[in-house]
């Protein structure tokens, strides 16, 4: 699961764009018990959720044309500059240039080869996420691909990322680990194939110490089920989920329990 030890390739941000900022911080205040703060006037309406004080993920406006309500999964990189041009040289996309964030660090937009979007974060003096794999925060990242082979060269070429196999529920899964580190406590998220019916994208998945009680909350604040609950053997008890403006995510309460 994840840590807040970010290193290179780990996931060490995350950010919902939304419609409407102020319906999606009293749905997930209400769903997961975060408040917002924000990030000041010139951020462009864009602020931080925070669970006991600590920043869990962070929420903004939408901004890029044609953008749908989601979650973006960040990576860490010591230099964004140079992980664009491995991108766009590997078959990427860069949706948004590097640029800098204030005094807190660099980030891009990005795109990978099958259109799955993700961003990358260079730290400054914003390091990442203060809370993670803990009762509702982020604990892991999933990509759904068409080709989970082609993308994990993709992001092995551009992180240094290792793979394990394994088989999740009847189907082939791959997790996903940094290139530092013991390979299973590196462990951040996985890959797995795609229905021909469902969006290449991240999905990113909170820890909940009860997964049908956030299932029920989000139903009762305007969010939508995607996946029942269900137990997944050897993984945990999991559900997907749509906030009100359709931003999907899933909760999970993994076996062993997160932190």
């Amino acid at each position: 699961m994840l840590t807040t030890d970010f290193v290179t390739g780990s996931p060490n941000w995350l950010d919902l764009g939304s419609p409407d900022t102020a319906a999606s911080a009293a749905f997930y205040g209400a769903v997961f018990g975060w408040d917002l703060q924000s990030a000041g006037p010139d951020a462009g309406g864009y602020g931080f959720f925070q669970k006991d004080g600590r920043t869990v993920a962070g929420l903004g406006p939408l901004t890029e044309e044609g953008a749908s309500p989601a979650w973006t999964v960040y990576f860490r990189t010591p230099d964004a500059d140079a992980a664009v041009k491995a991108v766009e040289q590997s078959g990427g996309r860069v949706r948004v240039a590097p640029f800098d964030v204030m005094d807190a660090g660099r980030m891009a937009c990005l795109s990978d080869p099958s259109g799955a979007e993700f961003s990358l974060w260079q730290p400054a003096a914003v390091k990442g996420l203060e809370a993670a794999s803990e009762s509702n925060t982020l604990c892991w990242a999933e990509l759904h691909t068409a080709d989970p082979t082609a993308a994990f060269s993709f992001y092995r070429s551009l992180f240094g990322w290792r793979s394990q196999e394994m088989e999740a529920g009847g189907m082939a899964y791959t997790v996903l680990s940094t290139a530092e580190g013991d390979q299973q406590d590196a462990s951040f998220g996985g890959l797995v194939a795609a229905d021909e019916d469902s969006e290449t994208r991240w999905i990113p998945y909170f820890a909940a110490d009860d997964v049908d009680a956030i299932v029920n909350s989000a139903q009762e604040n305007g969010g939508s089920v995607l996946m029942p609950a269900a137990d997944v053997p050897d993984v945990g008890r999991i559900a997907w989920l749509a906030d009100p403006s359709g931003a999907p995510f899933a909760v999970i309460k993994p076996n062993p329990p997160a932190a």
